[in-house]
């Protein structure tokens, strides 16, 4: 996403690591003599609010909320294939924290689900446990507002399509 990416009040906006929020004021503050403008978000799941510079949100990865059609897509994802993943869990954290940042509702998806696989397998450390928490919760949010489904169903949706692939939908920390 290019620094040319605008947001207009009410658009549903991805901010990563933090989940979905709405736009709620464009405001414009001055430091110094520098005049910067900022999005006031409000996180949707803990209702906090949030300023995010215009110079900032290509860099903090603030992006639209997913179309159906990729929600799609994920789904489909999360329900067939094997993950390559890294043996060493520091370049596994970096890799996953970019995707996580970065890497659309697809990329939070790869680490949604290689750490469920990882999870089957050994216990995670608590930094990747934290992290799966945090795209579970992710995932949970922005497949309900793509598909225009409440919080419980998108539940259901997800453990359907990670069952397929014979992997458990995790609970929250």
């Amino acid at each position: 996403m290019g620094p040319c990416t605008t947001f207009h009040i009410g658009d549903k906006v991805v901010y990563p690591y933090h989940g979905v929020g709405t736009i709620e004021n464009i405001s414009t503050r001055n430091f110094g003599a520098q005049l910067e403008r900022f999005y006031l978000l409000r996180l949707s799941y803990n209702s906090m609010t949030v300023m995010v510079p215009f110079s900032h949100a290509g860099d903090v990865g603030l992006r639209k909320v997913t179309k159906t059609t990729e929600a799609n897509r994920v789904l489909a994802f999360l329900s067939i294939g094997v993950i390559k993943r890294s043996q060493d869990w520091k370049d596994r954290f970096k890799e996953n924290s970019d995707k996580m940042r970065v890497g659309g509702l697809m990329g939070v998806a790869e680490v949604f689900k290689e750490l469920v696989q990882l999870q089957t397998a050994k216990p995670l450390s608590f930094r990747e446990k934290k992290m799966l928490d945090c795209a579970r919760r992710m995932m949970i949010t922005e497949i309900s507002i793509a598909r225009s489904m409440g919080e419980r169903d998108a539940i259901e949706t997800l453990s359907r399509a990670l069952a397929k692939a014979n992997l458990p939908m995790p609970q929250a920390m």
